[in-house]
């Protein structure tokens, strides 16, 4: 009887997992250490749920020319391109983002800023990727 609810657990775990895309960012001219993966799945409300996980970016303030903040970019199918939110880098080992927005997507891009609330991105594209 263990085994059946064990196997029916992995099961569940399997199909939620399976109902997520993930998407690897390709290598960055700017930061070509950076290995960036990003994950996005649909919730029970219709919402989009994105996840990045970046490891060894470099801190923005290290670039040429230098920004204060990574910002998070989707290109939504009705409403043109949107900012998400920032990538906030704690140490160069590894940097995570997660966000939920009602807009559907099929491309990302992440950009090095000196501001984090822009409407439209100014800075330079750090690496771009569809989903």
């Amino acid at each position: 009887m263990n085994t059946i609810k064990t196997l029916l657990v992995l099961v569940a775990i399997l199909t939620l997992n399976a109902c997520a895309t993930t998407a690897k960012f390709p290598v960055s001219n700017l930061v070509p250490a950076a290995d960036i993966t990003a994950k996005k799945k649909t919730d029970s409300h219709n919402n989009i749920t994105l996840e990045i996980t970046a490891q060894n970016l470099a801190s923005p303030d290290r670039l040429n020319p230098s920004g204060n903040n990574y910002s998070v970019w989707i290109v939504t199918k009705e409403h043109g391109t949107k900012n998400v939110g920032r990538l906030t880098v704690k140490n160069g080992k590894k940097s995570t983002f997660k966000t939920v927005t009602p807009f559907d997507f099929n491309e990302l891009f992440i950009t090095v800023e000196n501001q984090g609330d822009l409407k439209t991105p100014t800075g330079r594209e750090i690496s771009r990727t569809k989903i």
